[in-house]
């Protein structure tokens, strides 16, 4: 496995570009306190889909408008919002998105409330969009329904939005720490 720190970095793809609008960050505390926000990753290219991974915390509300702006991209354009797991550092701006289908770890649901089905538990990854080059999958481990984004077609090849499978580069010990399911989270940053 390999990770790099990406910064707010745009990787480019067909039909779908990935753009890191806020790197996340974990810091810890003298006192066994941390402080930490998530990463905010857009997706957006060619296809019908415009999805937005993880919103960061509710504690800088204005940032992540601003940081769709300079995009070109309003709250309204995002079609999809997928949050990697349920922690207030992903789930913290979900209101900007009332139109959006939203995920939550393995939550599925329109904004006026319908829950949809899905076989993410099952090991079945969801698609976004028809093209077969977005896709929702099962990373548990740092929660037991977290998920990953995998995005084909990039410059890169395959790249994974992975929310806090992996916590940051070089972080080969510390993660298991925050890890509700150690051995699961391993068998994930694996895949």
């Amino acid at each position: 496995v390999r990770t790099v720190p990406l910064g707010r970095v745009t990787v480019a793809g067909s039909p779908y570009s990935v753009r890191v609008l806020q790197e996340g960050f974990s810091t810890p505390n003298p006192d066994g306190s941390f402080r930490a926000d998530g990463s905010v990753t857009l997706i957006r290219g060619g296809g019908p889909v415009t999805a937005l991974v993880d919103t960061g915390g509710p504690w800088d509300r204005a940032t992540l408008p601003r940081l769709l702006a300079e995009q070109g991209v309003t709250p309204g354009d995002v079609t999809d919002v997928i949050c990697t797991h349920g922690h207030s550092d992903h789930v913290g701006n979900l209101n900007l998105f009332p139109r959006a289908r939203v995920l939550v770890g393995w939550d599925l649901s329109l904004g006026d409330g319908l829950y949809l089905p899905h076989r993410l538990a099952q090991g079945c990854p969801l698609p976004l969009g028809d093209s077969g080059h977005l896709e929702v999958t099962a990373t548990p481990g740092h929660t037991p329904d977290h998920v990953s984004v995998v995005v084909r077609g990039t410059e890169l090849g395959t790249v994974a939005v992975a929310g806090d499978v992996f916590e940051r580069d070089g972080d080969e010990d510390e993660w298991r720490a925050l890890s509700q399911d150690p051995a699961a989270q391993e068998r994930s940053r694996r895949r």
